[in-house]
């Protein structure tokens, strides 16, 4: 499964962005797709994920701020990010997993989130 990312970039604090991934290839359920990011000088972390069934997790730093969602094919997955904060800045990327130890991962997007 080959993933391209979309629509990062600087914004302000409590702005809005939205990221986009596209899959190509053949998804294999039961898989889950994830946006993980990782910041300078830190572990990278998993931000949301959305499983082939539909089911939704956040991290405790994004809840309430941040919606994972996927169309129908799940061949998009979109993370809408709003009241971004300075400590969102970070590369983020999309993966996908899947029952067959398949593990495949986009190039990655800069959200910098700065006055």
């Amino acid at each position: 499964v080959k993933l391209v990312e979309s629509g990062g970039g600087l914004v302000q604090p409590g702005g809005s962005l939205r990221l986009s991934c596209v899959a190509s290839g053949i998804l294999y359920s039961p898989y889950v797709m994830g946006w993980y990011r990782q910041a300078p000088g830190k572990q990278r972390e998993l931000v949301a994920s959305i499983t082939s069934s539909g089911s939704v997790e956040y991290s405790d730093s994004v809840k309430g701020r941040f919606t994972i969602s996927g169309d129908n094919a799940k061949i998009t997955v979109s993370l809408q990010m709003n009241g971004l904060k300075s400590e969102d800045t970070a590369v983020y990327a999309c993966n996908y997993k899947d029952w067959r130890a398949s593990d495949s991962w986009g190039q990655g997007t800069q959200v910098t989130v700065s006055s």
